[in-house]
């Protein structure tokens, strides 16, 4: 199986997060449960099929360690998105910072992605 059609579902899950998340902003306050608790699960969608798809790829393939390291910093991404939208819903913290980090690190998260998935393929 091709490589893109394997990261194609995790793909389309995550633009549905994305368009969640863009949904749920666009609301404003107080946040819409049904539209966030769409945007969690799709998100964690997002995450459950991405380490499935990459842990079936890597134990197929000889990892280099920069295709570790851009995995790993997706994680960070990973983990830094769940962590800012949970402080933001619970209006913990400073929420401007929060919403620049959570809008950030999506970016770098598809940046990290795609170059390990090129690598991958390549």
């Amino acid at each position: 199986m091709d490589i893109l059609a394997k990261f194609s579902t995790p793909g389309i899950l995550f633009l549905l997060t994305l368009v969640s998340g863009l949904w749920l902003s666009n609301k404003g306050k107080p946040l819409n449960s049904i539209i966030f608790n769409v945007h969690k699960l799709v998100a964690l969608g997002v995450v459950v099929t991405i380490i499935i798809q990459l842990y079936n790829l890597i134990k197929i393939t000889d990892i280099q360690s920069l295709i570790l390291a851009l995995i790993v910093v997706t994680g960070l991404c990973v983990v830094g998105l769940f962590a800012t939208g949970a402080l933001m819903s619970a209006e913990k913290m400073n929420y401007a910072a929060l919403l620049t980090i959570h809008r950030a690190a999506p970016v770098v998260a598809i940046i990290s992605m795609v170059g390990a998935i090129y690598l991958l393929a390549g």
